[in-house]
């Protein structure tokens, strides 16, 4: 299942509320101040179904002017938004701010929504319509689908949530469950019985019960000590979804907006970030050196001022590389996306990308600075190198194919490769000819899966070792080389991750069931058997009480596997101790004549020709003997 976040935009008035409630049945303004003014003030969070079973949360963000910093907040781990536009008005000028600000923060999909349909004619809907697309042109919005809709009446709302549905299906990207966890907290606040409660959406990552996490930027370590998803207590929570967490250690005063929960030591607080601005086309500002902005990224709102390092100015549709100089603490990663406003008035002028969020003070104009800057904005080796191995995902990547896709020496390579995998992340498997790669993300989720395949496994066939090791690398690694997919389960193994007997893989400490069904099966089995002999009964010819075939199947390949007892010939079975009385009686006779056949064997059990044969055949099969040109006649191969 799918876990989608899906954002609303738009100008104030323009039903983004109303349709909502529409989507879910349920009204996304929690304070009171929102319902007697009609407008939404803060963040409101809600969900909704699809038909395929995805689950879709939703963020209801301000329109109005004075809360653009709520609806910065509300875009964090946005898969899509819904464009809001009343049919009886058109676009607005927040309605273009808002746009700016969604571009600007990497939001890709989306549907334009037009509301209040019902309060038009079709001739002024298809008039509106054509003015809008005329808009939206050049705007990562000019190929979004059009769903016509009256969140008043509930005219469109089906057809909308097909579109919905389409788009996530066909368009929207899984989150990466498997990197570390980062949530941006949008709220927090204390409830009397169980203390604190941060809010957010999960952009990367698995959160779990008793996980112990960091709050930054106050570096104050926290316990897990519940989670919920949409009002429902879960043990863990995953990227995508919109959670309340219970955390101990931390009181509600030590928490604000743009707080982020994560890993102890996976980020660095920070007040010197060196990012790529680029500004808007439509801003009528000129960014100067020193100029004093409005930060947003994430859940943060921070005052900050901008060091331009390689212009004088930057104007209206410009880019370039800016150190940004926080008045306060901040915590981010390379590759978050960010907007700035400018002081006053306020306005948004630009956004772009942070490249390092932990810098050192720079000079302007510095050549060695903008070429630094250029080297971080396109990635550093290890960059390049762990997005190629993201690729290799079906394959893995060998380190001498690295180094032909970046066109960087071996040695580079492997530097670069073992950087990586001291970060944790990717995972290395040395062979004889090369080194291979896989991305620790990938190799989380083919154990994952593995696990999850070998648990079902032996649930199924509780008389097998597990499952056959050439299933598992069929099934969920194909692609693999044989000989780098068994390093990769000698890995597993050293991981204490599952367990090997011979060919087959179990999850770890799985031992074979043994029974009353495996004692009913053997005690029949060998009840029938010992007293034949060397008369062999078919296995067809014995009643084992209702019990499957592919069970008793199950539990003869266990039996023969101890040694106790011998597959003679296909559905013929005698204790191993015959067979190996056999053996001694046969050498000895090759010993004294040189040779055998059927009828002395026959004669020397004292059992049929029929029986004889089989005898005979298994012991070419463990190479006692051997044809020399008779069908009937074997000589020594020892």
């Amino acid at each position: 299942m799918k876990h989608i976040i899906i954002g609303t935009a738009g100008h104030i008035d323009h039903g983004k509320t109303t349709l909502i409630k529409a989507l879910t049945g349920r009204n996304t303004d929690r304070w009171e101040e929102e319902q007697r003014r009609g407008i939404t003030i803060d963040l409101g969070f809600t969900y909704f179904d699809l038909p395929n079973g995805n689950r879709a949360g939703i963020i209801d963000v301000p329109g109005h002017e004075k809360f653009i910093n709520n609806m910065v907040a509300g875009v964090v781990g946005m898969d899509m938004v819904l464009l809001v536009v009343a049919a009886d008005e058109g676009i607005m000028p927040q309605t273009r701010e808002h746009m700016d600000i969604l571009a600007m923060l990497g939001v890709q999909k989306s549907i334009l929504v037009l509301n209040k349909c019902d309060l038009v004619d079709e001739e002024w809907l298809e008039l509106v319509e054509e003015e809008i697309k005329e808009e939206l042109e050049g705007t990562f919005l000019e190929t979004a689908p059009v769903v016509k809709v009256s969140a008043a009446t509930g005219e469109g709302i089906p057809e909308l949530i097909e579109t919905v549905e389409r788009l996530t299906e066909e368009e929207v990207e899984e989150k990466d469950i498997h990197t570390i966890p980062r949530l941006p907290v949008d709220r927090g606040f204390s409830l009397s019985g169980f203390g604190t409660i941060v809010t957010g959406t999960l952009v990367s990552g698995t959160i779990s019960k008793e996980d112990t996490l960091e709050m930054f930027p106050n570096g104050q370590e926290c316990k897990i000590r519940n989670i919920q998803v949409h009002g429902q207590d879960v043990e863990k929570c995953y990227a995508g979804q919109r959670v309340a967490i219970n955390i101990s250690n931390m009181k509600k005063k030590d928490l604000k907006r743009g707080c982020v929960l994560a890993p102890p030591g996976s980020m660095t607080d920070s007040r010197l970030m060196d990012v790529k601005l680029e500004m808007l086309d439509s801003t009528m500002r000129l960014l100067t050196n020193n100029a004093r902005l409005h930060f947003f990224s994430g859940t943060s709102e921070v005052l900050c001022r901008a060091v331009l390092l390689g212009d004088e100015e930057l104007g209206p549709g410009d880019s370039g590389y800016v150190q940004l100089r926080m008045e306060e603490d901040v915590a981010f990663r390379r590759g978050d996306r960010f907007v700035v406003r400018f002081y006053s008035p306020m306005e948004t002028i630009g956004g772009g990308v942070i490249l390092e969020p932990n810098a050192a003070r720079k000079k302007r104009f510095s050549k060695e600075t903008i070429e630094s800057l250029r080297q971080k904005e396109s990635g550093t080796a290890e960059d390049v190198i762990e997005l190629h191995v993201k690729d290799f995902a079906e394959t893995m990547a060998s380190v001498s194919e690295l180094a032909k896709l970046t066109a960087l020496s071996k040695e580079e390579t492997e530097a670069a490769v073992t950087e990586l995998a001291t970060q944790g992340l990717v995972c290395v498997f040395p062979m004889k000819k090369d080194t291979y790669v896989l991305h620790m993300a990938d190799e989380h989720a083919y154990r994952e899966k593995i696990l999850g395949a070998l648990e079902d496994y032996i649930k199924k066939y509780p008389y097998r070792y597990g499952m056959p090791k050439a299933e598992v690398h069929s099934t969920f690694m194909k692609r693999v080389k044989p000989n780098v997919f068994d390093r990769y389960i000698e890995y597993l193994e050293e991981q204490d991750t599952l367990t090997r007997h011979d060919e087959f893989l179990a999850p770890k400490g799985y031992e074979v069931v043994r029974d009353e069904t495996f004692e009913k099966v053997r005690r029949k089995l060998l009840g029938v058997i010992k007293p034949a002999k060397f008369d062999f009964v078919r296995l067809a010819d014995i009643d084992f009480g209702g019990v499957p075939a592919r069970t008793v199947d199950d539990i003869l390949l266990l039996m023969t596997d101890s040694g106790e007892i011998i597959k003679v010939a296909e559905g013929m079975y005698t204790p191993g101790v015959y067979m190996a009385e056999a053996k001694e009686k046969i050498v000895e006779k090759l010993k004294a004549d040189g040779k055998i056949t059927i009828a002395e064997i026959r004669d020397m059990f004292s059992t049929s020709r029929k029986s004889a044969k089989p005898i005979l055949e298994y012991m070419d099969s463990i190479k006692v003997t051997r044809k020399t040109g008779g069908e009937s006649e074997r000589i020594s191969n020892l």
